[in-house]
């Protein structure tokens, strides 16, 4: 069985993958893609596994149904050998290996990429296509997944690719800010510029980097002023904002292994020389969320038939803050710093200790679902049954409380603090918040850097680690902490969001660290005695 066009498109073959239990294409691939030279009405940038496990995916669904008829222009800037390995060799198909948390995989072939490019004004054959259809009236959305820092025009080499001007730039936001640029001289055609990668206000962040870009190239003389307003024009170019949530870890050995079983050929796993981990499939959870704000100037592809929803802006940031502040990160963050302090080295096992769950559950549906910010689109509820009972226990998903604990100091404001304010705001009794003060009690045990145990770990990386480690200078692993020893590292308002010291729960607080530092077991016991009281 190989994964290609010939491999899929006689019956003989397609009997083989469907024996194997794959589902293939349905729609005429040739056709679709001849139909995108003609008229592509989605560019998407940013190759790698989150596209291909999910956007691609939602497009197949709408080709297979006969709601598109043109697929997805593929365009990469960081990392070419993506495409060489992943793309190319494949004639651009993939498989999709979602990874189900009743133990059941499902496995597709998803043909949805017409075309996949290099995107560089040095590569002449594959910029002249991208102008061809940055100039056409038929496109109608540029997304992104190209990870926050994509957004930035502050490095320094990225103000030294501004001042290259638009004909030989090299950074993607550049680069796309030079295609708006033959779209405007095309007759200032509308389009919708969206950010689809994994930050709060990313549509914001993505505009603002565009537009700093065709003002910095105005000042300099490379564009006149009404291509600024042109980009500028949210009734024209507008840069909605979007919530997408699904976990898409790179490509698991075991899958690879399970693919060549089935007796798919060169399933091989490659990791590229800028340390990009790719494969010719993507393993992915079977959860996913896409809530994106429905402002396109020149329509946009029927997605809200593929499960994707659209709403208003208002809307959009509910549902991050739901996400982000009661359904999900708050269980994440405080599972793993539970975790690595009790041994754990996947969250999946971590669901299986009936302590930690206890702990998750009454943070999420007792603590956090009082305050919790209803977007009305999504049940913040269901939300949560979908982390808790799908999610988290997934045991097909490698995911580490070790990585999920990076940056704990940056989340702890956002993750409680605000559920903290939401109380006091509502009159709310803060005496039932059980779980909080235990997390932020963690965290200040997690900081000695010695497990349940007794024994020395690592910490994640963490921009606060070493301020923070230095307000606990003093305290001793299973030593009584002296009168005030915590003062320092709850004044840290940067931190948790406010003064811990001046808020009611510093009582509660201290009391949990003290219990977690008593000696061996002493993070268990206190868990333990904690989750009873429930």
């Amino acid at each position: 069985m190989k994964l290609c066009l010939d491999g899929i498109r006689d019956a003989e073959s397609r009997r083989q993958w469907q024996n194997a239990g794959y589902t293939l294409p349905a729609f005429d691939i040739e056709k679709m893609r001849e139909n995108t030279l003609k008229g592509c009405r989605w560019v998407h940038f940013g190759s790698g596994n989150i596209f291909r496990a999910f956007l691609a995916a939602r497009m197949q669904d709408l080709l297979d149904k006969g709601l598109e008829d043109t697929g997805i222009l593929v365009g990469e800037a960081f990392d070419w050998e993506m495409l060489d390995d992943a793309y190319d060799k494949f004639d651009n198909l993939s498989i999709d290996v979602t990874l189900k948390s009743d133990g059941t995989v499902g496995k597709s072939v998803v043909a949805s990429v017409a075309q996949a490019l290099r995107c560089s004004p040095a590569r002449e054959a594959d910029w002249s296509r991208f102008c061809q259809v940055f100039t056409s009236p038929a496109l109608q959305m540029v997304s992104f997944t190209i990870t926050e820092k994509g957004y930035s025009t502050a490095p320094d080499y990225v103000q030294a690719d501004i001042l290259k001007g638009p004909s030989s730039c090299s950074t993607v936001c550049c680069m796309v800010t030079s295609l708006l640029l033959e779209r405007y001289k095309a007759g200032k055609l509308p389009i919708a510029v969206v950010s689809m990668d994994n930050c709060s206000r990313n549509g914001e962040k993505l505009g603002n980097g565009i537009m700093t870009i065709a003002r910095r190239w105005q000042e300099l003389g490379f564009v006149e002023q009404g291509f600024v307003d042109y980009v500028c024009n949210p009734e024209v170019v507008s840069f909605p904002w979007s919530m997408i949530d699904k976990i898409t870890p790179r490509p698991d050995a075991s899958v690879a292994d399970m693919l060549k079983a089935d007796g798919v050929e060169d399933m091989d796993i490659v990791v590229t020389s800028k340390k990009s981990w790719v494969a010719p499939f993507v393993n992915a959870e079977e959860c996913e969320y896409l809530v994106v704000e429905d402002s396109f100037p020149n329509g946009r592809p029927a997605l809200d038939k593929a499960g994707v929803l659209f709403t208003d802006r208002e809307t959009v940031t509910k549902v991050e803050r739901m996400k982000v502040c009661t359904c999900l990160n708050p269980l994440h963050t405080a599972m793993s710093v539970a975790g690595c302090l009790l041994g754990y080295k996947k969250i999946s096992d971590e669901m299986k200790d009936d302590d930690i769950v206890a702990y998750i559950k009454r943070l999420g549906y007792v603590e956090g679902l009082p305050v919790v910010t209803d977007p009305g689109i999504l049940s913040p509820k269901s939300f949560i049954d979908d982390v808790v009972y799908k999610r988290l226990p997934n045991p097909f998903m490698p995911d580490t409380p070790q990585r999920i604990a990076t940056d704990t100091s940056q989340k702890l404001a956002i993750r409680f603090g605000e559920t903290v304010k939401e109380y006091e705001k509502r009159g709310m009794d803060l005496s039932n918040l059980k779980c909080v003060p235990f997390v932020l009690a963690s965290w200040m045990r997690y900081l000695l850097a010695v497990d349940d145990e007794g024994n020395a770990f690592e910490p994640s990386p963490d921009p606060l680690l070493e301020s923070a480690q230095k307000d606990m200078a003093g305290i001793v692993f299973g030593q009584p902490a002296k009168d005030g020893a915590l003062v320092a590292i709850m004044s840290r308002s940067d931190i948790w969001g406010y003064d811990l010291n001046a808020s009611p729960l510093k009582e509660a607080v201290v009391s949990n660290f003290k219990k977690m530092n008593e000696g061996p077991g002493a993070v268990r016991k206190a868990l333990h005695e904690m989750v009873q009281t429930f």
